[in-house]
């Protein structure tokens, strides 16, 4: 399978989209790396979202609190239930390894939050770009009172900005929880670019394979995202002057992984 990708994707209605309108969840569930794996362990794809009594009385989450399942089993349907092939790849895939895990975190968190995916994708890449490659809480701040609703109040705004950088630094986008803060670019192994390309191919999202805020947040871009886009398992890249062509060999993001894990 083939598909040439010198210009943005084709908008597909079928497909499941990237969230544009931003919002607040953030500020009560964040990256929630351990919780994510033990809901991808425990769900079944191919029914209904689970209901919070049943994840409750089986500990899903640990000792948490009803009160507290109920919140992230709102924010993971938003986040994975609604990429069914996504969940899917992530339920068969129990060993995959913590720094895939991060990331694909990272991925499903910025599909669903958009004020977070221009900071991770945009605004720190072009702080890296800078003379100081380094980031305050009070900059990260006042992008948020630039970027977020102007009905936000201030201690809104504040919290934003916390769970913001709480969330960068779980990936590893910066290296300190002090100021000033190093911004750094985590390792990302072949099979965790292979994830989000398999994911991307089935989301409707502004850019295309080869310039999209997912892969840009990692300092995968121009040359450095092609070598390693030919380092993929299950793809083969190519690229003739401006004739880009992926060439899959699985059709979908579960085959992929039930191939490749």
């Amino acid at each position: 399978m083939s598909l040439a990708l010198a210009q943005p994707m084709v908008a597909d209605p079928v497909l499941p989209a990237e969230e544009t309108e931003t919002h607040t969840r953030l500020l009560k569930c964040s990256l929630e790396v351990e919780q994510s794996r033990s809901y991808w362990r425990h769900i079944d794809p191919s029914a209904a979202p689970p209901r919070a009594q049943r994840a409750f009385d089986e500990s899903w989450f640990g000792a948490r609190s009803m009160a507290r399942v109920e919140v992230l089993l709102t924010n993971f349907r938003l986040r994975y239930h609604a990429y069914p092939h996504g969940l899917a790849a992530l339920h068969a895939w129990p060993d995959m390894p913590p720094d895939v895990r991060v990331l694909v975190c990272h991925w499903h968190l910025q599909l669903v939050d958009p004020l977070y995916r221009r900071f991770t994708g945009d605004m720190l890449s072009t702080r890296r770009a800078g003379p100081r490659p380094t980031l305050t809480f009070d900059q990260v701040l006042r992008w948020v009172e630039q970027e977020g609703p102007t009905h936000w109040m201030p201690a809104t705004q504040y919290q934003f900005a916390s769970r913001l950088l709480g969330c960068a630094y779980t990936v590893g986008l910066v290296g300190s929880s002090r100021d000033p803060r190093p911004l750094l670019w985590p390792n990302v192994p072949d099979l965790g670019l292979g994830y989000l390309v398999h994911l991307l191919r089935g989301v409707r999202f502004a850019g295309s394979l080869l310039d999209n805020p997912y892969a840009r947040s990692l300092g995968l871009v121009g040359d450095e995202l092609e070598r390693r886009l030919r380092r993929v398992p299950g793809l083969q890249f190519y690229r003739m002057g401006e004739l880009v062509e992926f060439h899959w060999d699985f059709p979908d993001l579960p085959t992929w992984v039930e191939a490749v894990r």
